[in-house]
């Protein structure tokens, strides 16, 4: 069993720990280093890693807390790291796409996804029990296909028609609108491909990253139980 906690999901910042019952990994940091301590009872003696998916602060704002009041070694990938001004070391290591990292219990892969930002990723995160957890956020492409995925926390940022209402009729920026086309996952993208990667070992999804002024947290949940016919859950609705 993979239990997802999160600390934020959206433009406001995101934090996420996935626990497997014997170890925990942190995928983001892009809320404070205190508020992620207190959710996790100031322990973070399981903690095996920090994964990044890309240099952005609401994904990385607050990294260089994590170095310094944490021992936990931090991944991401050579372009993240260079855009954030962070020399490899023996606490930052540079992941390259479809390597496999062993961290304690969990084994981890990244791959490249499309986004505007410097060397973007997403991640397989696999359990010694079998599970295979998929994180996709900030992107509006992956071409990869994955086998076998029993959990997913994947992107569902905005819907076309909301988006297209709000410009006209909300004053909503036309320049943002045309921005989220490159770079988030839009309702029928993210569908397409939430569809494309569910398995018969499918248990659970959770949809992030969406959108307050476009997004629709219910249609989506409805949306995406329609397709999977497993439980679905929105992060932070």
């Amino acid at each position: 069993m993979i239990d997802i906690k999160v600390f934020g999901s959206g433009s406001s910042g995101n934090g996420y720990v996935i626990d497997n019952g014997t170890d925990q990994l942190l995928l983001e940091a892009g809320i404070r280093y205190k508020d992620v301590a207190v959710g996790l009872g100031f322990d973070f003696s399981r903690v095996r890693g920090l994964l990044i998916t890309h240099e952005h602060g609401d994904h990385s704002k607050y990294i260089k807390q994590f170095i310094d009041k944490t021992t936990i070694d931090v991944y991401m990938s050579a372009g993240t790291a260079a855009a954030l001004e962070l020399e490899p070391s023996y606490r930052i290591h540079i992941v390259r796409p479809f390597q496999r990292l062993h961290l304690g219990t969990w084994s981890v892969t990244g791959f490249s996804v499309q986004h505007d930002a410097a060397e973007p990723l997403g991640y397989v995160c696999d359990t010694n029990a079998g599970q295979h957890l998929l994180y996709v956020t900030d992107t509006y492409y992956v071409r990869y296909r994955f086998e076998g995925i029993t959990h997913m926390l994947v992107e569902m940022n905005y819907a076309e028609d909301l988006a297209t209402y709000n410009e006209t009729h909300n004053g909503y920026n036309h320049t943002l609108h045309k921005r989220i086309y490159t770079s988030h996952f839009e309702e029928q993208a993210s569908l397409q491909f939430i569809d494309a990667n569910k398995s018969r070992s499918l248990q659970q999804v959770m949809l992030i990253h969406v959108s307050a002024t476009n997004g629709d947290p219910a249609r989506f949940k409805q949306a995406t139980q329609e397709i999977t016919g497993v439980p679905v859950s929105v992060a932070g609705w």
